[in-house]
């Protein structure tokens, strides 16, 4: 456990608890979280993690205009959507994480290079999901950061995979406020 594991770990936390509150200021907290994770994954031999950071980092900015000008009031609504509407992100998610899975594999001393993979294509759909306030984002968050608490204590990463026990728990908090706001608007 470093003094960057640490500030990761703190940034990270108040990305999210401003995310469940709508906040926009979590997309600069995520923003420095994830430049200090760039670091911290690829020493940890986590690479599609670590280039996830930087997709992060893109979304983060992506995020902050979005969610600043994207509704009709420049507030942009929560949004659920259909089953059918999942068919698509789910398929990327499978297909992108297998193949890039597989390359690690082939091509690298990448870590569970599956796991890793499928987390990180996960996150990545994930990711564009919250930037567009689209209620189910948090399903997915559920499994994926399940899956993280146990990659990243294989990897002696002990804080980041506490705080993604701690995350487990926020995701169901954030579903019930973003339904909830859902609700108020219709």
């Amino acid at each position: 456990m470093s003094p960057w594991e640490i500030a990761a770990v703190v940034l990270a936390l108040a990305y999210l608890v401003l995310a469940i509150r709508q906040n926009a200021l979590c997309w600069p907290a995520a923003l420095a979280s994830a430049a200090i994770y760039v670091v911290l994954m690829l020493q940890a031999r986590l690479y599609m993690q670590s280039g996830l950071q930087l997709f992060y980092m893109a979304m983060a900015v992506y995020g902050w205009w979005h969610w600043r000008h994207g509704g009709d009031d420049g507030d942009l609504p929560v949004r659920s959507w259909r089953w059918p509407d999942h068919v698509l992100p789910l398929a990327i998610i499978l297909v992108s994480g297998l193949v890039a899975g597989w390359f690690l594999d082939e091509h690298s001393d990448a870590a569970y290079p599956f796991l890793d993979a499928l987390t990180a294509t996960g996150a990545i759909v994930t990711t564009w999901m919250v930037a567009r306030k689209v209620l189910q984002n948090w399903h997915y968050w559920f499994v994926i950061d399940a899956v993280c608490v146990w990659l990243y204590a294989r990897q002696g990463l002990w804080l980041t995979a506490g705080l993604f026990v701690l995350y487990l728990v926020l995701v169901i908090v954030g579903y019930r406020q973003w339904r909830a706001s859902m609700a108020a608007r219709d």
